[in-house]
């Protein structure tokens, strides 16, 4: 039998903490029932840098999504992004000795410990265990039990992220008298909410640009089979005009949001606008050439990094649905053409339609409400799930990515 749980989705960004709270039904039915956000502090570049104010941030949202709802939370699945989080490949072979040919559980079994066997350095922990479809004799298979062949293989990608790193925002919900559930990879769960299935089958780059990191994920043939994060996003497109500009950072953010463009549209270098927009003493004219030239450059950059970062894994032939950008620099304008400008596929900005309406279809839930969607399907599977042991913060639980 299975009772009603509450639920909390809780993405600790730069800018912004969003909790996002879930009431599950039977085990399979989720109903958003609540939301609270507050302003980050104590952050950078989506790490923990100030572990009180940024326990106060947290605390807020997560108060204030209670009192929306009326209800206490159960349990808690946390968004990890940042810097520190890195990935690696990780392969295994078996051959098959069942006397009639066929793939057994046990050989499946042995091949995918084989393959994440790999020990990490120390004070590293295992985030996610993303697997690859099978291969049977050279050949993609989803789910090998039963068939015939001589030689299985498997491959993950590997992420991992810093244990103290993790333990500090672990600690925070943990004062906050919850239990963390599951930590999620950020841009595997913004993926959970801008992109479809049918997308993810026929293969989708999603990028979700953030105020201070931007996270992707690259799915072929309905799975992921690169994952990371760069230490880089929308405030380092402000600080860049704030120098190249000669301006305050909280001048650029705004000249930003009101002129930003993230390929060059106004060659005419003549054309101006006004710093403040408000003619008063320090308001001056600035070049809009120079405003979108610099927001260009380091949009591309992003961009360019990415493409790297994904090395031989970026084929367009197996990118169909091409790249859905997330998160709250997403909004620029002309950012997709950019996108299409670096990878040489089509791009487009994601929404959450497929998992909410309302306010929260707007990219900035999407992580939120990813982590939702990781918690429901937690909780539909539980009895099968594998577990993981982290000498640092105890026993975590083995994300969604079964053998």
């Amino acid at each position: 039998m299975y009772k009603t749980k509450v639920i909390a989705g809780v993405d600790i960004g730069t800018s912004k903490v969003t909790v996002l709270l879930g009431e599950i039904h039977e085990g399979r039915k989720l109903n958003v029932i609540g939301l609270g956000q507050s302003s980050s502090k104590g952050l950078l570049k989506g790490e923990i840098v100030d572990y009180h104010q940024a326990s106060d941030c947290v605390h807020a949202a997560l108060l204030a999504a209670e009192d929306q709802a009326g209800v206490s939370i159960d349990g808690v699945y946390l968004a990890q992004t940042g810097g520190h989080i890195e990935g690696f490949p990780s392969e295994a072979s078996v051959n098959i000795t069942d006397p009639e040919g066929r793939v057994q559980q046990g050989d499946v079994d042995q091949a995918c410990s084989l393959a994440q066997g790999r020990e990490l350095p120390e004070n590293r922990t295992t985030i996610h265990h993303l697997r690859r479809p099978y291969k049977l004799d050279g050949r993609s298979i989803e789910s090998p039990v039963g068939l015939e062949g001589e030689r299985l293989e498997v491959g993950y990608w590997t992420v991992h992220g810093d244990s103290r790193k993790i333990g500090d925002a672990i600690h925070i919900i943990n004062g906050f008298n919850l239990h963390v559930d599951d930590i999620v990879l950020a841009g595997l769960a913004s993926s959970a909410a801008v992109a479809t299935t049918d997308q993810k089958k026929s293969g989708a780059l999603i990028i979700d640009i953030g105020r201070g990191t931007t996270d992707y994920t690259l799915f072929i043939d309905g799975r992921c089979v690169k994952a990371g994060c760069l230490p880089i996003g929308g405030d380092h497109i402000s600080n860049d005009l704030s120098i190249g500009l000669r301006m305050r950072l909280k001048q650029a953010e705004s000249l930003k949001l009101r002129y930003g463009s993230a390929i060059l549209e106004h060659k005419d270098k003549t054309e101006k606008v006004w710093l403040n927009n408000d003619f008063e003493i320090g308001d001056r004219p600035i070049p809009l050439w120079s405003i979108e030239k610099i927001i260009e450059l380091r949009v591309s950059e992003i961009f360019e990094v990415v493409r790297k970062k994904l090395g031989v894994h970026f084929n367009p032939d197996k990118i169909s649905s091409g790249v859905i950008l997330s998160g709250g620099t997403s909004k620029l304008a002309n950012i997709d053409q950019c996108a299409e400008n670096v990878f040489g596929i089509q791009a487009h900005a994601g929404d959450n339609a497929a998992m909410a309406t309302g306010e929260l279809r707007d990219s900035q839930y999407s992580t939120a409400l990813g982590l939702l969607h990781y918690g429901l399907q937690f909780q539909s599977e539980k009895g099968s799930v594998k577990h993981r042991e982290s000498g640092i913060f105890g026993r975590l639980k083995t994300l969604f990515q079964k053998a």
